[in-house]
């Protein structure tokens, strides 16, 4: 994948988004507000795209951040779910998406639909793009079932969400501005779909940081 300014600004939001993550749970204590069922869809994510990591050397830059992103992903898993006294903070009773249920099974059913091959890192590489699509509802359902949400957690929830809005511009840019033009329509629909996700959580964020509160989301029933 070409480097662009764009691309360069998903990265660096996604790595930002991260260390906010693991800085809150460390200097909090706690883990309110976030789901450890996102992190765990996010390292299927990355463990399924990165399968060739030791395979295919791309670029160091490349290599670092597919580290970068394995082991913090499994290392705030680790201080959610195992690491009193964060893990004791851990509300299970609210982070309950059945991503098993609801997601894994769905998503690659339409991998094997959509994959340009059936060769095995083709299909790991379509499954992590549609799966990361939708990783974000475990979070997002426990946010609104919570309503109230820290500041920190805001805004670690709104660099994820930049870092995919950035990647959709990347797209663009490098089908207009590429030679040949980058066509990937699988990248594009998935996305749309992830971009499309946050658009309420945006809309409640930016208008809590215009008047100057705290964000409070609407509730939307039991999920």
């Amino acid at each position: 994948m070409s480097m662009n300014l764009f691309r360069l600004s998903g990265d660096m939001c996604h790595v930002v988004s991260l260390l906010l993550l693991i800085w809150k749970l460390k200097t909090s204590k706690n883990c309110l507000g976030i789901s450890a069922r996102m992190q765990e869809l996010y390292l299927i994510v990355f463990v399924c795209r990165y399968m060739d990591l030791f395979l295919y050397f791309i670029s160091l830059y490349n290599t670092i951040m597919k580290i970068l992103f394995l082991v913090i992903t499994s290392f705030s898993i680790y201080l959610i779910r195992f690491k009193p006294p964060i893990s004791q903070t851990y509300n299970r009773k609210i982070d309950k998406f059945s991503y098993e249920k609801y997601l894994l099974g769905p998503v690659l059913a339409l991998t094997l639909l959509t994959t340009k091959s059936y060769k095995f890192f083709d299909i790991t590489w379509t499954y992590s793009i549609w799966l990361e699509s939708v990783a974000i509802l475990p979070q997002l359902t426990m946010l609104y079932q919570q309503r109230e949400v820290e500041n920190i957690t805001s805004h670690y929830v709104a660099t994820m969400g930049l870092y995919r809005a950035f990647y959709l511009i990347n797209w663009v840019y490098r089908y207009f501005f590429e030679t040949p033009s980058f066509v990937c329509v699988v990248c594009w629909v998935a996305g749309f779909i992830q971009t499309a996700l946050y658009v309420d959580f945006f809309y409640y964020f930016a208008k809590s940081k215009w008047y100057g509160k705290k964000l409070v989301l609407p509730f939307t029933g039991d999920v």
